[in-house]
């Protein structure tokens, strides 16, 4: 144990030397709001596609769930679509709220 506290009492001087030689850390680099590529226009129409795609799609399956709890409570059915309805729903918050989420995490 004595002899790992000499070496680094001894080491000590050239382990200040070489820290003070390394160059600091600048932070985090400043990109700025950035510059869209040639054809983001394309890129942003279709994402426009996809998201109205999507909104028909949850308003599809809000229908469908709909359906499917009228006809099992015309047949005496129990609550078992309410599962269905929740999964809808989740799906119907993500996309409401994606481009929120997303400028969150940027």
């Amino acid at each position: 144990m004595s002899s790992l506290l000499a070496a680094v009492t001894d080491a000590s001087p050239y382990l200040a030397h070489v820290a003070a030689a390394s160059p600091q850390p600048s932070g985090v680099p400043d990109v700025g709001g950035g510059e869209a590529p040639p054809g983001a226009g394309d890129l942003l129409k279709v994402l426009k596609w996809v998201a109205w795609s999507v909104t028909a799609l949850c308003v599809a399956g809000i229908f469908g769930v709909a359906a499917r709890m009228a006809v099992d409570h015309s047949r005496g059915g129990g609550r078992e679509h309410a599962r269905g309805l929740g999964f809808v729903l989740g799906a119907c918050l993500l996309v409401g709220s994606a481009s929120g989420i997303v400028g969150a995490l940027v």
